[in-house]
């Protein structure tokens, strides 16, 4: 009989539930990370501070602001890779889908690919975030040492 060490077996619900998870905390962590920087700029909410790309950029305050929610919300998916997913090589996979199921949620709000630099800059900088850190997280529990024998010793 063969060792199967680490085998794994095609599971597609589990990974259609595991994007629709990691999409979930992708949405509802940037939603709050935005209600927290309109708290303290005192602007209104909208859809806009998510989807449209013309709200991330540098020249103003609630741009900079916003662009520093998305980047908040890349360290909690990563956080999120890290619970849910825990598998190291698989980081880059979910962090890609979650950024372009994102990017086709804009791309149908705004009827539109976006146009701005600064909105292709921020998305490039949180999945290069998202996904280092989220394998760094993992490889971390991946490779911590197995305790082979916890039995106390006797002696003989």
């Amino acid at each position: 009989m063969a060792s199967h060490f680490r085998s794994y077996v095609w599971d597609p619900i589990l990974i259609i539930s595991q994007i629709i998870l990691m999409q979930c905390i992708y949405y509802s962590f940037l939603g709050l990370w935005l209600a927290g920087v309109d708290g303290l700029v005192h602007t209104s909410r909208s859809l806009d501070q998510i989807f449209s790309y013309e709200v991330l950029g540098f020249s103003t305050t609630q741009g900079c602001l916003s662009m520093m929610a998305f980047i908040l919300n890349s360290l909690t998916c990563a956080l999120g890779l890290w619970f849910f997913i825990r598998r190291g090589k698989q980081c880059l996979d979910f962090t890609v889908t979650v950024h372009f199921f994102h990017m086709i949620g804009c791309w149908i709000y705004n009827a539109h690919l976006p146009a701005a630099l600064s909105w292709w800059l921020v998305n490039v900088a949180c999945m290069a975030l998202m996904a280092v850190i989220g394998e760094y997280l993992c490889m971390r529990t991946e490779l911590r040492a197995i305790p082979v024998n916890t039995a106390p010793k006797s002696n003989l």
